[in-house]
């Protein structure tokens, strides 16, 4: 299932303990990207990268939403963040604050860098953590270092390669199981799913990156779980693929 709209909003209308997993690459502060002799550094509040970077919406605060992900994910559930070092601490205390268990941060290790003033950045930090009862992963034999090449010609700005994404899926969930991505951007963990037989749920405010993620979907054979949503008086678009 596929919505266009709010992800803080639309998290608020699933029922508690409903969904067995939740990856997500979600808004946060970012950096310029500079050359060696640049400078670099943490934007401020009112000037995130927009435009061609696509990020006219990141000023969703993660004390908004990670809580409504708690609420939302089932007792032993998986729970996966990606964030960059600037944001790396208060992802951490925030995911606290909202109960979940960190159990470890992996790196994804890129075959592409970012050069800067100080060391090229190669590699993103994916938070593991879950809520209540420890379950062990699917494959014990990963390493917590992912090498998986970077994607080429991109739908999205930050989109993630789906090999990556059918790792964490398929160690942290079983078939038939429920994924959810509140911010899913071009789809990538949807069609991750869907080669790996889970069932997803999917938001995205932006209605060009809604469109590019129906269009990826619409494309495969789908068959998706019916999910209960709480009463709520939301206009928000609606996918549903079978």
């Amino acid at each position: 299932m596929l919505k266009q709209g709010n992800g803080v909003e639309l998290l608020k209308e699933l029922e508690s303990n409903s969904i067995d997993l939740i990856i997500t690459d979600p808004p946060y502060k970012t950096t310029k990207r500079g050359n060696s002799g640049g400078t670099g550094g943490m934007l401020k509040e009112d000037n995130f990268i927009k435009g061609n970077g696509g990020f006219a919406n990141n000023d969703v605060k993660f004390s908004e939403w990670l809580p409504l992900c708690y609420n939302a994910l089932r007792d032993g559930g998986h729970f996966y963040v990606m964030t960059n070092n600037k944001c790396l601490k208060e992802m951490l205390n925030e995911l606290e604050k909202a109960k979940f268990n960190v159990f470890k941060t992996l790196i994804w290790a890129k075959d592409n860098c970012i050069t800067n003033m100080y060391y090229m950045d190669s590699h993103e930090y994916i938070i593991f953590a879950y809520k209540g009862k420890a379950n062990k992963i699917n494959n014990c034999g990963t390493r917590s270092v992912l090498n998986i090449p970077n994607c080429k010609n991109k739908l999205h700005p930050s989109e993630k390669p789906i090999e990556l994404m059918k790792i964490l899926i398929e160690n942290s969930s079983k078939e038939n199981d429920v994924v959810l991505d509140p911010f899913m951007g071009s789809g990538s963990t949807g069609v991750a799913c869907l080669k790996s037989n889970r069932n997803f749920i999917g938001f995205e405010i932006d209605e060009n990156y809604y469109k590019i993620a129906t269009d990826r979907f619409s494309s495969e054979k789908v068959v998706v779980k019916e999910i209960t949503y709480r009463d709520t008086n939301t206009t928000n678009n609606e996918l549903t693929l079978f």
